[in-house]
């Protein structure tokens, strides 16, 4: 018998992985951004090589501030206004997941956010379901099966959500598998948006909110009790309700925490994005740990993959190198992610069983 395959990125890369938590128009390749925008006439990118264009991005969005991470979305948006952009973007990204080991992916955009040419909200998420598909088609051929879900997004600071809440239950046997909203927090609670949420759990649709990234202890709240969410969309600032006076056993939780962590709610953590908005100081400071010793049901995500220069492979090395992870540990926050997927019952378990528990039992020899 073989003993565990190293903990290195080559081996990470081969590893199973499950990922909730991936913005659309945050994952584009910087070269393909540059064609886009030649395409259809978007002059006003930063930068005119692929190179230094992935490093602006990596670079501005490292602010420490959400409301400036959030303002380089404008240039991906712009090149994604069209059948073609919205098509190409989709299908590089299933298959830039699937190259990365990753089987199972929920990625998220905003339909309202790609109209400036004339598309219906129906013909943005046509197009972009069409682009994944074609994208998961592509990857089998190269020998990387991945099956892509789509979550509809609606932007917290406007006022289309019961819209988008609607085009989520049309197109949810099509490849939708829930709704989120995003944006900035300060100022837009969820509770703004409780049309949307009453009309999702009226139709048992699934939905999860951005919760706890920028803003603490009372977004999540809010996403919990009064909009009923299924997940939270980052979610660190629960630490918010925890004390930790001396060793890990004498933790404290308040309510909410206790809550999170009783029905398993799961929390779509972030890393390296969190700490490029300002929600964790550096990564050896991330409540990642804490939270997975205190066995919250703890999820590793990408957030934006082109802002954050990563890959899941590198989020799950960047956390085997901070808190000293073995495979168990990637296994587990893999199956946290794929039991948390908003996809049947039976086939989050047909791909724990027979993709993600066989992958990880030949890396852990």
């Amino acid at each position: 018998m073989t003993g565990p395959a190293p903990l290195d990125l080559a081996s990470i890369r081969r590893a199973p992985k499950a990922l909730l938590h991936d913005h659309l128009d945050g994952g584009l390749r910087p070269s393909t951004v540059l064609e886009l925008a030649a395409d259809c006439g978007y002059d006003e990118l930063p930068a005119s090589d692929a190179e230094s264009l992935g490093a602006w991005f990596r670079d501005a969005a490292d602010s420490g501030s959400l409301e400036r991470y959030l303002e380089t979305f404008a240039h991906t948006v712009a090149v994604m206004q069209t059948p073609e952009g919205l098509r190409r973007v989709a299908r590089e990204c299933a298959i830039d997941l699937a190259a990365d080991g990753v089987v199972y992916a929920e990625v998220r955009f905003a339909p309202e956010q790609h109209l400036e040419k004339g598309l219906t909200l129906d013909e943005v998420v046509e197009h972009t379901l069409a682009g994944f598909r074609e994208g998961e088609a592509i990857a089998g051929e190269q020998g990387n099966v991945v099956r892509v879900t789509c979550l509809l997004t609606a932007m917290r600071h406007a006022a289309r959500s019961r819209e988008i809440a609607e085009l989520t239950v049309r197109f949810r046997d099509a490849g939708v598998g829930g709704f989120d909203i995003a944006g900035a927090e300060a100022g837009f609670p969820p509770t703004r948006h409780l049309d949307a949420f009453e009309y999702l759990r009226a139709n048992h649709a699934h939905f999860t909110i951005h919760a706890g990234e920028a803003f603490g202890l009372p977004s999540i709240h809010e996403a919990l009790a009064f909009c009923g969410c299924d997940r939270l969309g980052h979610g660190v600032r629960i630490t918010d309700d925890i004390s930790v006076p001396g060793d890990i056993e004498d933790a404290r939780l308040g309510l909410v925490a206790n809550y999170v962590r009783d029905m398993r709610v799961p929390l779509e953590l972030c890393p390296s994005s969190n700490v490029q908005t300002g929600a964790v100081p550096s990564l050896d400071k991330h409540p990642f740990d804490l939270l997975a010793r205190l066995r919250f049901r703890v999820t590793v995500n990408t957030d934006n993959r082109l802002m954050s220069d990563t890959s899941m492979s590198e989020e799950m090395l960047k956390l085997v190198d901070t808190f000293g992870y073995g495979w168990s540990d990637l296994e587990r926050f893999t199956i946290n992610a794929m039991k948390s997927a908003f996809i049947p019952f039976p086939d989050r378990l047909k791909i724990i069983d027979e993709v993600i528990k066989p992958g990880y039992a030949v890396l852990l020899g």
